[in-house]
């Protein structure tokens, strides 16, 4: 029937023509969308004109007391005394609060919907999507002819964010069985589940919307970021389908950005560069972990994976489809959009290869004058990757050694492809549209969860790193007493790292350029042995990775080689895998005396260093618990100014009261996270005028307190 209904509004050919089929429908949800969203607003209002039967005020509304839901005290007592797990609203306190714990048999359900006349003025009613809607249902299409309840959907959406490589067809195979377990006789069609979920989801987005909700800004980055982490995600690949259609999802460029963009901007670097290479003091073309001249692949892949931007507390700023590998360019559009988005408030960017492409950013800049503005961010090599580089490039480039970023890892993209990456077991199948929508609501439901959590990871950083400062500077300061040198001493050694750092190799083919094309493939080969399971999710990849690593190892062995023929006996190199585990290089050691002075300098080096991050890092948390702290109280002066605002008064009375209600309810919910995270933050800067309040915020009921201080202990 619904088949039939869709086709009426196109040509005969729709019969037979998926693809119109679903295009008139996408259109006719389109058209409803206004009005689905006027009634999701409406249905928050929890005095809709209806009484109890009775007569009395209705304070309860049961959704399975239907079709009379509305109860009064004394008949709520009644009927629930019987029926204890009813799904019960209470209406008071200016919007709708559970009272008892939902219990439902999920599954399909075979129904009639009723038709009322009246035999006096043959006047006829039945049901409409107002109604429906109102009762706690989603219409599977326009004619609803199927209903789904909205706790249906609520479920599927918590079980995709705890287990995000759970299918809708799994999900759906779980409701047959249910169906089937308790009587009933008929299947769920996951084509009309899957579209309606998505308009569902499109809606709430769109009710998030009015209260200029922000999913992907973190509130302790902003107005200013330390840092942003950028890196790809090969496993998000999706195979090219036929039955993909150009249409558009419904979350296109609020989380991944528009591919034709992308495209163009992508374009427009190479015709102005001609595809400069990424050559960097540690690396070279031949690493693929970020080539310029890669083309797209010609396999049975369209989108290739995701380039992803992470601040430094895990939660995601933007991404964009990969066609043609980790190329500079992607991380570039990704850079130049966050610094149109805050200008000049980013301080670094950290990236795996960020030895390679801040010299490629630089060249650019050189012939695109738009793109200097991005030398205002500063090079950080995540950690991990940092600890893989030679001992030069690690101080160089590495982010436990710059100054100003305290304890940031700059690892924070695989923290989140932990997460992400589960779900491609399902994308790599779906459709484009398809794809985007389920990546932004994940990527949204990651968010909301380390916004909701930030207040108390914060201050557990805090606490933390203090400790750890406490720690270092004993370490230090123990290390000062066995040395016999005092501060001065100290400083200096650390610039005789620095400097030494600084110094480059020859690179006219003499034995000096010999050791740094050994060091060079040393890493290489490190680091791609280490990444082998980390970003494949193959044993047909792997195996080209290996046989990679395999000819890297003979251009290794064959430059040792030559390098032996040039060097003296002594300076030789014996082991090669001693050699790149160790990275202990017989050129390092010129004498044992001045090794030693190297590897005492470089050890104290280190130590000052991460006394130095540590006391970055206390400052910086200092500030992000201080903007943390402004987010939100802009956020509550924001709903205050929604809830007198007339902006809405072009909505239906019903919907203008919903509206209000939740209004009301974000509010009660923001100021009790409030009163939380100012526990938090007070117990530990309690030295500092950081939580100023306002005194109506101020006021805080002494039950409130008590709630505080339990939920507080319990956490701890």
């Amino acid at each position: 029937e619904d088949i039939a209904v869709i086709c009426e509004a196109s040509s005969e050919s729709a019969a037979t023509d998926w693809e119109i089929r679903n295009k008139v429908s996408s259109q006719k949800w389109k058209e409803a969308r206004p009005f689905l969203l006027k009634n999701m607003l409406a249905t928050q209002d929890p005095h809709p004109h209806c009484g109890c039967q009775c007569g009395k005020q209705a304070v309860v509304r049961c959704l399975d007391c239907l079709p009379f839901p509305f109860l009064c005290e004394d008949c709520d007592t009644a009927v629930h005394s019987r029926f204890v797990l009813h799904n019960r609203e209470s209406l008071t306190g200016g919007f709708r609060q559970p009272l008892s714990e939902l219990r439902q048999q999920m599954g399909r359900y075979n129904l009639v919907l009723p038709a009322v006349s009246c035999t006096s003025c043959c006047l006829t009613w039945s049901p409409t999507i107002e109604d429906i809607q109102r009762d706690g249902y989603w219409p599977g299409t326009m004619n609803f002819c199927t209903l789904y309840t909205t706790d249906v959907f609520q479920s599927f959406y918590d079980l995709k964010m705890a287990a995000p490589g759970v299918s809708l067809k799994a999900y759906i195979k779980m409701l047959d069985e249910r169906t089937e377990r308790f009587g009933r006789a008929g299947k769920i069609s996951a084509d009309s589940f899957s579209k309606s979920f998505s308009e569902w989801v499109a809606v709430t987005y769109e009710v998030e919307k009015i209260f200029h909700k922000k999913s992907f800004d973190c509130p302790a980055c902003t107005p200013e970021m330390l840092a942003v982490s950028v890196d790809g995600n090969r496993k998000l690949y999706r195979f090219k389908s036929n039955a993909s259609t150009s249409e558009p999802g419904n979350f296109e460029c609020v989380f991944i950005q528009k591919d034709e963009e992308v495209a163009e901007f992508v374009d427009n670097i190479h015709r102005q560069t001609n595809h400069i290479s990424g050559k960097g003091s540690c690396g070279s073309s031949s690493w693929r972990a970020a080539k310029e001249s890669s083309r797209k692949n010609t396999s049975k892949l369209d989108e290739e994976g995701l380039e992803i931007a992470v601040c430094r507390h895990g939660v995601l700023i933007g991404a964009l489809n990969m066609f043609r590998g980790e190329i500079f360019a992607y991380p570039l559009f990704l850079q130049r959009m966050l610094a149109d988005k805050a200008p000049g408030n980013i301080t670094f960017l950290c990236s795996d290869v960020a030895c390679k492409y801040f010299p490629y950013l630089s060249k650019v800049a050189q012939q695109c004058r738009e793109m200097r503005k991005l030398l205002s961010m500063r090079p950080f090599l995540s950690v991990m990757h940092a600890k893989a580089h030679t001992g030069k490039c690690e101080i160089k480039w590495g982010g436990a050694f710059q100054e100003g970023a305290g304890s940031t890892i700059g690892e924070e993209v695989e923290q989140v492809n932990s997460f992400l990456s589960r779900a491609a077991i399902t994308t790599k199948y779906m459709s484009k549209a398809g794809r985007t929508n389920m990546l932004t609501l994940l990527a949204s439901g990651w968010n909301k969860k380390k916004v909701k959590n930030m207040g108390r990871t914060l201050s557990q950083r805090y606490t933390k790193t203090v400790r750890m400062l406490k720690e270092q500077v004993d370490i230090l300061n123990a290390t000062k007493d066995e040395l016999g040198v005092d501060d001065d001493t100290l400083q200096l050694w650390v610039s005789d790292v620095q400097q030494w750092a600084e110094e480059t190799d020859s690179g006219d083919g003499s034995l000096g350029a010999l050791q740094a094309r050994i060091e060079e493939l040393a890493v290489i080969i490190k680091v791609r042995t280490q990444n082998l399971y980390k970003q494949t999710d193959s044993n047909k990849r792997r195996h080209k990775i290996r046989k990679v690593i395999l000819d890297e190892k003979k251009r290794l062995a064959a430059t040792i080689c030559e390098y032996n023929n040039l060097a003296e006996p002594s300076k030789q190199i014996v082991s090669t895998d001693a050699s790149v585990l160790t990275d202990a290089w017989p050129w390092n050691n010129i004498s044992e005396t001045a090794a030693a002075d190297l590897h005492t300098k470089r050890t104290v080096f280190e130590k000052v260093m991460a006394v130095r991050r540590l006391k970055e890092e206390e400052m910086i948390i200092s500030k992000e618990m201080q903007q943390h702290w402004t987010a939100m109280k802009a956020q509550s002066m924001m709903l205050a100014t929604l809830s007198s605002n007339s902006s809405f008064a072009d909505q239906p009375e019903d919907a203008q009261r919903g509206l209000q209600c939740l209004v009301l309810q974000k509010q009660t919910e923001l100021k009790a996270e409030m009163v939380k995270v100012k526990g938090f933050y007070r117990r530990i800067l309690s030295h500092q005028p950081l939580l100023e309040m306002d005194s109506s915020e101020e006021e805080m009921s002494e039950d409130d307190a008590a709630d505080l201080d339990s939920s507080t202990s319990d956490e701890d």
